[in-house]
């Protein structure tokens, strides 16, 4: 039986909600290993003359721990 361990992590991008996912994940990946899921809770973003400049997500990462 496995036993996860969950992280709550927060991510930017200049692109994407899906960049800044994939952010949040390979950052993650640095620290922790076998990283198995990401659950994202909230998105926002910040807009600079009319446009949106940031990204940004608040995510649960989940990883099996050894």
């Amino acid at each position: 039986m496995s036993m996860l361990k969950v992280i709550e992590v927060l991510a930017e991008s200049d692109k994407s909600w899906e960049d800044a996912a994939e952010s949040a994940v390979s950052t993650a990946q640095e620290s922790v290993r076998n990283v198995r899921s990401i659950y994202i809770k909230n998105f926002e973003a910040s807009v600079e003359n009319g446009k949106i400049s940031k990204y940004r997500i608040n995510a649960k990462i989940s990883f099996v721990l050894d």
